[in-house]
């Protein structure tokens, strides 16, 4: 199961599309900034199921700015990052996964993506795919007992 992992779109529709179209995964997960991109993706590709969390710059949305969600039987931690204070340290957000029993914890806010494994919890910044100059998006690939967290850079 190949499932897309994209943040920070702050109204780049083409760059989230071009990832749709040349990934054509399972799922999609939105980290928020900004939602409304999110609902408009969803609108054209409504055959892919998606979740998303709102971020800072999502202003008057009354979803919670955390979800644990169980894809391909993987529990994932989903949160914009703002609230634990990410741009600082990632660890009161790797608390939170620990807490809730998470395997993945995604996050954006801070435009870097990174990628980390502890042994036990994954960890993904895809980075911003609204990006103009280096936009990112990060990948979750899940084959039976395997998980592979990826960041790329769109070409």
């Amino acid at each position: 199961m190949k499932i897309l992992v994209l943040s920070d779109s702050h109204g780049n529709m083409q760059n989230m599309c071009t990832c749709v179209e040349m990934l054509h995964p399972r799922h999609i997960l939105h980290l928020g900034d900004c939602i409304r991109d999110a609902e408009e993706l969803r609108r054209l590709y409504p055959d892919i199921p998606m979740d998303t969390v709102p971020g800072n710059c999502d202003w008057g949305c009354a979803d919670p700015g955390e979800r644990l969600i169980e894809v391909g039987e993987r529990r994932i931690l989903m949160m914009h990052g703002h609230t634990r204070g990410v741009k600082e340290t990632t660890m009161r957000a790797r608390y939170a996964a620990k807490e809730y029993g998470a395997d993945i914890l995604l996050f954006g806010h801070t435009h870097r993506a990174c990628v980390d494994y502890d042994g036990s919890l994954h960890m993904m910044n895809p980075g911003s795919i609204g990006d103009r100059a280096r936009p990112a998006y990060g990948v979750i690939t899940i084959e039976g007992e395997k998980t592979d967290c990826s960041v790329y850079l769109l070409k």
